[in-house]
């Protein structure tokens, strides 16, 4: 079976800058950590290439500096990286990002890898969106199924899964190929061994432009993004408290005043 793993690079810290022209998160590189999220996808991924045979490929789209983290993905297990790095990329939405990995994946797969499986993350901790694994679906064609929690079987032809749903669980199957998103609970992601960390130093990442992964320029970055950010801002935190007296009735009564007023 082969995987595409959709993996992205997310601040390591809270303290998160923003452009404030494009108000989009500034991504340097220096404190960027591959999504937990994504680490669980790919432990999915090589464990199924373990009990079935194949490939696993991690693939992201980036800065020049995601390397370094398809790299710490290969250390983990993947077979082969593909970064998808062009300025024309910057500022992407959710829908120009899924497009554009859509792209990479056929790229991949017109160069002879073509994808059983991809396996995405539930969400990347900075965003929460949790909207590129259906997305990526519906761009390539494939079912999705969403917030997997535990994959119960898998043969060349299906998979049978339990995901979360609303008050509890399901058993779902659906036929390859296919899209899945997992919760990061779904297993624990191994650390490199001494013999992956020498993987991942020289393993093979290719870096894509986007002309040569196909992209159409009007589908990508900021001009194929069909919602941006018009402003961010941090919250701002009153301090002051309002002191209310009197017994229970007294108390609600005060309370609903200062809600109507909106104090």
């Amino acid at each position: 079976m082969n995987c595409i793993v959709c993996m992205k690079a997310v601040p390591s810290t809270t303290n998160v800058r923003m452009d404030p022209v494009t108000n989009t998160i500034v991504r340097d590189g220096r404190q960027s950590v591959l999504n937990p999220f994504d680490l669980s996808a790919l432990e999915v991924a090589v464990r199924l290439r373990e009990h079935l045979g194949g490939g696993v490929c991690a693939l992201s789209m980036g800065i020049p500096d995601t390397e370094r983290l398809l790299r710490d993905a290969l250390a983990r297990g993947a077979d082969r990286g593909v970064l998808l790095s062009d300025r024309a990329f910057a500022g992407a939405d959710t829908l120009a990002t899924s497009y554009a990995l859509a792209c990479g994946v056929r790229h991949l797969a017109e160069g002879g890898f073509r994808a059983d499986l991809v396996v995405c993350g539930k969400m990347a901790v900075d965003g929460d969106t949790a909207q590129i694994g259906p997305e990526l679906a519906c761009a390539l064609g494939l079912p999705c199924v969403t917030g997997v929690e535990e994959v119960l079987d898998a043969d060349a032809r299906r998979l049978r899964l339990r995901r979360e749903v609303d008050g509890g669980s399901e058993v779902v199957e659906v036929c390859l190929p296919a899209v899945i998103t997992v919760v990061k609970d779904v297993c624990n992601p191994r650390l490199p061994s001494i013999a992956g960390v020498r993987f991942g130093q020289d393993g093979p990442v290719e870096v894509l432009t986007a002309p040569q992964v196909g992209a159409d320029p009007t589908h990508i970055g900021l001009a194929g993004s069909p919602t941006q950010v018009l402003r961010s801002f941090a919250p701002e935190r009153a301090t002051e408290a309002t002191r209310v007296a009197g017994d229970a009735a007294a108390q609600a009564a005060a309370i609903i005043e200062l809600v109507e007023r909106g104090a």
